[in-house]
């Protein structure tokens, strides 16, 4: 195990946020939930899968909500947590991110300081996405309940025993998010040590912490992400018109933009549902979901949340390969089911596919 410090945690934020496409939550929230852990005395923990022990537990928890909507009560969130032990007769040996994003991914690191348990060095997604059940654990057939879904200062809090299937527990989770201010926590998919070594996406903090620490150092960090990556830079340009809407829980957000320097007289355009989910240049797939899709800032390379975005910022847009779990034929099955809710009925093509053309 590891002792992270203060600056893992900040180079966590923004690493993570790469990984975002563009949702996830604002770092900025993310930087806060960093200080005030650490200024109140909290200690963070990470661990790998393989130091779980074989009767452990270990807990699923996140913020789920639009975007725009987010605030954070850390003793609410130990709450949610402490809620779901109670129910399912338990004590958790350590929490794990539903995600990576600049809060989402701290939320969880948060919740375990403060219970005084590691957090597990993977997530679910190896990405920011849009839905509950949106995870490789649900490629594996592993239960999102039961669930404990909390607003953000637990004055009302739901225990969810079971559900037909794991959309039907988003769909539970998105209305009560709505009904509360279109934001709640959820402590969720109680995973055994042997699910939590092989279903997740691993070592995925670590990749995150050394992202940011590049963004922190490199001389030119959009490019030092890239080589890390194995990424590509997608659109360079000026934001023209914004659209944004927050309903039903999600934040929906269009972009366009009118490229310069090497897109000079060329436009871009993406769509987002919390996250981006597809881009387009000159009307042509750039890229599309589950590959991911961050706008960042041109000189800093840190993640620009899509919720954000205002008519003239400049942005550079990125184009990362998704985790190879999300390319199965059972992860582009889900995707497509979200991607076609969201009115995208583009078929998946892999982003080195799409910019090689």
């Amino acid at each position: 195990m590891k002792n992270l410090t203060q600056q893992d945690l900040l180079d966590l934020v923004d690493g993570a946020a790469i990984f975002s496409a563009g949702g996830g939550g604002d770092p900025e929230i993310g930087y806060t939930i960093v200080e005030k852990m650490f200024s109140e005395g909290y200690k963070a923990t990470l661990a790998a899968s393989s130091e779980i022990p074989d009767q452990a537990k270990v807990v699923n928890f996140a913020c789920v909500g639009a975007t725009t909507a987010i605030e954070y009560d850390s003793d609410a969130a130990v709450e949610t947590l402490k809620a779901l032990e109670s129910y399912a007769g338990f004590s958790a040996y350590a929490t794990i991110p539903v995600e990576l994003g600049g809060f989402n991914t701290l939320v969880a690191v948060d919740v375990a300081a403060r219970s005084e348990i590691p957090v597990i060095d993977g997530d679910g997604a190896g990405r920011s996405v849009p839905e509950v059940h949106l995870k490789v654990y649900t490629i594996d057939g592993i239960p999102l309940t039961p669930m404990v879904v909390a607003d953000v200062h637990a004055k009302n809090i739901v225990i969810v025993k079971e559900t037909s299937d794991s959309e039907a527990a988003e769909r539970v989770a998105r209305v009560l998010a709505a009904e509360w201010n279109q934001s709640a926590y959820t402590a969720r998919r109680i995973l055994t040590a042997i699910q939590a070594k092989s279903s997740p996406i691993q070592f995925s903090l670590s990749k995150a912490m050394k992202i940011g620490k590049l963004l922190r150092t490199a001389k030119n960090p959009i490019k030092a992400v890239l080589e890390e990556t194995g990424g590509f830079k997608l659109f360079e340009g000026i934001v023209d018109n914004v659209k944004r809407e927050t309903k039903a829980g999600f934040t929906f957000i269009e972009v366009e933009l009118k490229g310069t320097k090497e897109f000079s007289g060329k436009l871009f355009k993406f769509k987002a549902k919390n996250e981006v989910l597809i881009a387009y240049m000159n009307g042509k797939v750039s890229a599309i979901a589950p590959d991911i899709i961050t706008p960042v800032n041109p000189k800093t390379g840190k993640c620009i949340t899509a919720e954000k975005i205002e008519k003239e910022d400049k942005i550079v847009v990125l184009g990362l390969p998704a985790p190879q779990k999300w390319r199965t034929t059972k992860g582009l099955e889900l995707w497509k089911d979200v991607l076609q809710r969201s009115k995208i009925f583009e078929e998946y093509q892999p982003v080195e596919t799409l910019v090689s053309r």
